[in-house]
């Protein structure tokens, strides 16, 4: 096994691609809907499809293609185009793959594709992953239950087999994408990639006495009411190493559905921890405090040392946690013929004078700035910009690049 694990980052569209690979994949996951989890906010056509995986190519980064829905019996047919699309067109690293019937599928239509096993799949011991190894699958994607000595004993009992972990993002309350809540309340099925995430609404429970039938007596944490069932957040950079030693060859985020500033700065933070592991260098701290600059419900780290018990659930502080407010991104540099001119893709309200983090690809350290002047695209000056301005001239320090982006502190926002 490569003794220098991948960074294998979430693309849910072109523009979060091109920001994967700005930010330091080694590898992306995506995929085309109907076929792929995540699929109500993935918009790939089979064209885009093919402009992306060029793209990821042309930057010497791995392609894996989520195909990693469970069918019925009515999608069958267009799975089988499906692969044969991948077959004659994509030839991806990989094929992500839950359903043992859509696997079989695959091995008949696209013999020569390597097979990765979804987490979806729920390999929660080596004597699965045996039995997906004799089936031809080359890699295993394991499910977030399990913990660091489940994860070691299925790498020494099957040493050839991959292992693919998450280390970052959301925990599903069910075995990974096994929860019925969103199907039954939405009619949006979790296996056929298009989960309500029901788990995360807000919630208003009622009692009813035996007594006083129809007379419902509220329950309420807060005025916000309450998330019975809402799982904190991931976070696992602080384990890389154990996971490596473990037998993890793959560190994968979690995030199709998340903003370019989420998966860039996560992506960043697990760069520089992934290289730093591997030059053999301590864990820095501040990449911890760098999470925490993104929206979370509060970290974790899952089951790596066991069963997180009754302080994985929030009950009252309920509302995502960031240190930061993401204000926009850098979409052209010298605009208008000016070296220090930018045009800004707004994303929240900023003012004339305020000071900003410039958020930089891996390798770079971030920057703090003053916004000196701002022009609409009338070119006339304004004092305040707002998210549903859109594009916006920033006029800031010389040589930054595109795909910078620019936050805040959240303390100082409206």
């Amino acid at each position: 096994m490569d003794t220098k694990p991948e960074l294998l980052l979430p693309a849910g569209d072109m523009d979060k691609l091109k920001f994967a690979l700005k930010y330091g994949a080694d590898a992306v996951y995506m995929g085309i809907p109907p076929f792929s989890m995540r699929s109500r906010h993935n918009n790939f056509s089979e064209e885009t499809f093919l402009e992306a995986c060029e793209l990821a190519r042309k930057a010497g980064v791995k392609i894996y293609v989520t195909v990693n829905i469970y069918s019925r019996n009515n999608k069958i047919e267009a799975f089988r185009k499906h692969f044969e699309f991948l077959r004659e067109k994509v030839k991806p690293d990989a094929v992500i793959i839950a359903d043992p019937g859509l696997i079989s599928l695959c091995k008949e239509v696209y013999p020569e594709g390597i097979l990765h096993l979804s987490v979806q799949a729920n390999a929660l011991n080596y004597k699965t992953v045996e039995f997906w190894r004799d089936q031809g699958v080359e890699r295993v994607i394991l499910p977030r239950e399990l913990m660091l000595n489940e994860i070691r004993e299925i790498h020494e009992k099957v040493p050839e087999m991959e292992l693919e972990a998450f280390v970052h993002g959301a925990i599903c309350v069910a075995y990974s994408g096994r929860c019925l809540l969103s199907a039954y309340m939405t009619g949006r099925d979790a296996n056929q990639g298009i989960c309500a995430h029901s788990c995360r609404w807000k919630y208003k429970v009622h009692l009813e006495e035996e007594k006083r039938p129809g007379e419902f007596m509220p329950i309420e944490e807060d005025e916000q009411g309450t998330y019975i069932m809402n799982s904190k957040d991931n976070c696992l950079i602080e384990y890389l190493e154990d996971l490596r030693d473990a037998g993890i060859c793959s560190f994968k985020v979690e995030g199709r559905n998340k903003t370019v500033y989420y998966l860039s700065v996560v992506a960043k933070a697990y760069r520089k921890a992934i290289d730093d592991l591997v030059a053999g260098r301590e864990f820095d701290p501040n990449l911890l405090d760098e999470l925490h600059r993104v929206s979370n419900r509060g970290y974790i780290p899952g089951f790596m040392k066991g069963f997180p018990g009754k302080d994985n659930v929030y009950f009252e502080e309920n509302a995502p946690i960031s240190k930061c407010k993401f204000v926009g991104i850098v979409r052209e540099t010298e605009a208008l013929g000016q070296k220090d001119l930018y045009r800004i893709e707004v994303r929240n309200r900023i003012e004339v004078g305020d000071e900003i983090d410039i958020v930089l690809p891996p390798g770079q350290d971030d920057l703090c700035l003053q916004i000196k002047e701002m022009i609409n695209l009338d070119e006339e000056s304004v004092d305040v910009a707002h998210g549903g301005d859109k594009d916006v001239y920033f006029r800031l320090k010389e040589g930054l690049p595109e795909m910078a982006l620019l936050r805040r502190n959240a303390v100082d926002s409206d």
